[in-house]
């Protein structure tokens, strides 16, 4: 097995490959994102270049040795909902697959929607928290509960958070509320008591703050 770096060194030419096709290309390790941006009118040529430059990319693979599999491969459109809405474009030809555009994506262990609201994203934070939360055995002492809540609810809060900048007010007030529950947990003070000074009282920045 090749080492991520590399691995990267290693398949550095296939970006020269998919250039040939006028798309760009992001690679970390062997998870790969082909892209390009095209007008509603040219979304069908668009479709047509992506198709010409995967049928591509899996020769190069095949001289080295590796293998493009297209049962993995995800496709999604990127826009706004009145955009989106004007495509008719539901399933793209991935070598002999026939692939149906998603709605999500994980990238790196971000949910990306097709809208770029981090609403996907923001429902699996809150599920996986919530869910921890429920694990956690109340009986603990508060440093115990505490070093809990760190390392399976305040590190999923806090994992890329830069991107929850300038999200919708409601989707920030469900990611407090998450936090909020688990200084509720930690202390053990009740829901319906006042939130700052138990936060205060952990010494933890509000969601938006962090």
């Amino acid at each position: 097995m090749l080492s991520p770096l590399l691995y990267v060194l290693y398949t550095a030419e296939l970006a020269k490959v998919v250039a040939r096709h006028g798309l760009q290309m992001h690679q970390n390790a062997d998870d790969i994102q082909v892209y390009t941006h095209t007008t509603i009118d040219d979304a069908a040529s668009a479709v047509g270049r992506f198709a010409a430059c995967l049928t591509d990319v899996k020769a190069w693979l095949r001289a080295i040795r590796l293998r493009l599999n297209p049962t993995k491969t995800q496709v999604m459109w990127l826009g706004t909902s009145q955009q989106l809405a004007k495509l008719d474009i539901s399933h793209v030809r991935v070598l002999s697959s026939c692939v149906k555009v998603q709605d999500t994506a994980r990238d790196l262990g971000i949910v990306i929607d097709s809208q770029l609201s981090l609403s996907a994203h923001v429902t699996v934070v809150c599920r996986s928290g919530y869910y921890q939360l429920r694990q956690a055995v109340r009986s603990l002492s508060e440093d115990a509960s505490e070093t809990l809540v760190q390392a399976f609810v305040s590190c999923r809060l806090d994992y890329c958070n830069s991107l929850f900048l300038g999200i919708f007010e409601g989707l920030m007030n469900r990611l407090q509320s998450v936090q909020n529950a688990a200084a509720h947990l930690v202390t053990g003070t009740r829901h319906s008591d006042h939130i700052s000074p138990v936060l205060h009282q952990l010494h933890w920045l509000p969601v938006r703050q962090r």
